[in-house]
Order: C-alpha cells, then structure tokens, then sequence
C-alpha cells in the first residue's frame, strides 16, 4: 500500500519507519524547514536501516497525490489548521489519526474535527500504549484502531497489523478519542507527584483517574468501560512511569520550577476538559487540579490537599 504520513516528529518519524518495515510505499511530509524532516532525510541519504527507501517531500499536495492511506501525526492542536489547506479540498482519502488531544477552546474530538472537512466514513484513528524508543528496541505492544467504518477499521488493521504491534479493533470512538487525550492530563499529575516526592500515590491516581474519565465518557454517550480499555488505562504505564513519557516530565519540571521545550498534549488536553465538564456537568478533580495548577497558580501541594479533603464518597 502506498502510505503518506503527514507529519515528521518522533513518533510520525515513527509511523514511517513502521510502515517501511511492513513493506509498504512510504512518503513522509514535513513543513518547509523543518529541522526533524532535515533529520529524516540525512537518514535516507545514509542508508539507514527503515528509512533508505522513504521519500521525504515539503509539497503536501504531492504526498496526498500519492497516499492510498493518509497517516497524519502533529500536534493536536494543529489539525484544523492542517486540514483547512487548500491542498485538502476535494481529498476523500481514508485518513488515521495518530495522535491523542481534544481541541482547546471546543473540546471537539479529532474526529469530529477531521469530520468537517472529509467524509466521516473515511476517518479512523491509532490509538494506544507505545513509545518510539521501545518499539525501535525490538519491544513490542498492543494499540487500537477504530473508525467509524467498520470496513476501514478492517482494511486499517490487515495493513498494519505485523510482529511489533498487536492490534485490536475499538468499537467506541467517543471513548477511546476521550480516553486517549485524557491519559495525557493523568500524566501530567503523575509527574507532579514524582516532583512532589509522592509516587506512591500513582496507584490511586490511575484507579481515580481511569473513573473520573469513565464517568465523561458515559455522559457524552460512550462506552465507560472503554476508559479501562488500551487507549486509556491500558496507556498508564506509557504516561504515568515511562522516562520517555513527555506529559509525565512536564508535570515533574512543573513542579520543579523547570521549564520544558517541546510539547506536552495534556496541557491543552486539560484546557478542553474543563470544556467538557462544563458542557456534561460531570466532577472531573483530578483533571480540574492539574489545569488549575498550570494556569491558576496554585501550588500543586495545597490541590492535592484539597482533593483529599473533598467530602467522602462511595468509590463506584
């Protein structure tokens, strides 16, 4: 299959590279300057190992020319901007979404973004535990595809599927989408514990965390269990322990006082749920301190205190 990934930083680098490894066709697309598709090209130029056979292009009209699938992979609040392109109009190509986030500012799912400018039967989106570093170690995993076209999520899968990854089919876009982006946010307390001397605690943010996000999930109309599922809880390990985990360190430095280069989803991702909350009227806590602590000014210390001090409740 003839595959464009949109998209060049770690983990679109990534997807490339898998997608080469599987012996697909593969054209990556990066921004004009862009220093990681100049990095990407040193690679092919040198022959290395799953890149050697990649074209790396700056001419986004040529890589949607070529892709039989659309592989897009940027920051989430990049999307529809991406999409609103001229390049875009008319394109009808069956296009996965490989990244988590919500819109900020909406709380619209990517899905529902990517819906206003393509057919809704063509969008799917990968979603899951995984960090580039690991699966280039030769450590596998187990991701989700889902879609709202059950023919696609097939198609999607069969290409895929190989050695390294274990894909299963989702069934709940609402829920994996929510789940997804909100593991980010969960990340990002997790590091603020780590900062705070605290991990001991992360066990009870993963059981909190995984049913405060269940509880949205159900009132925007999806499947609870789904937070219990691999786009959700089954990515902890990915977010709340993992060096690799960028979510996890900026929480950490947060707390810290270190500033962070680079991008950290979940800082946004808590922004548009606070969206959600509002909209659904559902308590999200854990949530509701991490944004308050990036953007309120509160120190980390005194909202864990006040989430401890919240009035006493059942825990199902």
């Amino acid at each position: 299959m003839k595959v464009s990934v949109l998209g060049c930083g770690r983990w679109g680098s990534f997807i490339a590279w898998y997608l080469n490894r599987m012996g697909h066709q593969v054209f990556i697309w990066g921004r004009k300057g862009s220093e990681s598709l100049a990095a990407i090209r040193k690679k092919i130029e040198a022959g290395e190992e799953g890149f050697s056979s990649i074209t790396a292009t700056e001419d986004l009209s040529l890589a949607l020319a070529f892709g039989q699938l659309l592989a897009v992979s940027i920051s989430a609040q990049q999307l529809r901007s991406l999409l609103s392109r001229s390049e875009f109009l008319g394109v009808e190509k069956p296009i996965v979404l490989c990244m988590k986030g919500l819109e900020e500012g909406t709380g619209k799912r990517l899905s529902e973004i990517a819906a206003e400018y393509l057919p809704k039967e063509k969008i799917a989106v990968w979603l899951g535990p995984g960090h580039m570093q690991d699966f280039l170690e030769g450590i596998p995993n187990c991701m989700v595809i889902d879609a709202y076209s059950q023919e696609l999520k097939e198609e999607i899968v069969y290409a895929l599927k190989g050695g390294l990854i274990r894909f299963y089919y989702g069934d709940d876009m609402i829920g994996n989408e929510v789940g997804a982006a909100s593991k980010n946010v969960i990340g990002i307390a997790a590091g603020m514990m780590d900062g705070l001397h605290c991990a001991s605690l992360k066990g009870a943010l993963m059981s909190r965390g995984a049913r405060e996000i269940s509880r949205l999930i159900g009132a925007m109309g999806g499947n609870e269990l789904s937070a219990y599922g691999l786009a959700h809880l089954g990515d902890y390990e990915a977010t709340v322990f993992s060096r690799y985990s960028r979510n996890r360190m900026f929480g950490e430095r947060f707390v810290q006082g270190i500033p962070m280069e680079g991008l950290a989803e979940g800082v946004s991702t808590a922004a548009a749920l606070m969206v959600l909350k509002k909209k659904y009227q559902v308590e999200l806590p854990i949530c509701t301190a991490v944004y308050t602590a990036i953007h309120g000014g509160i120190p980390p210390e005194e909202l864990m205190n006040r989430l401890f001090l919240r009035s006493l409740k059942k825990e199902f």
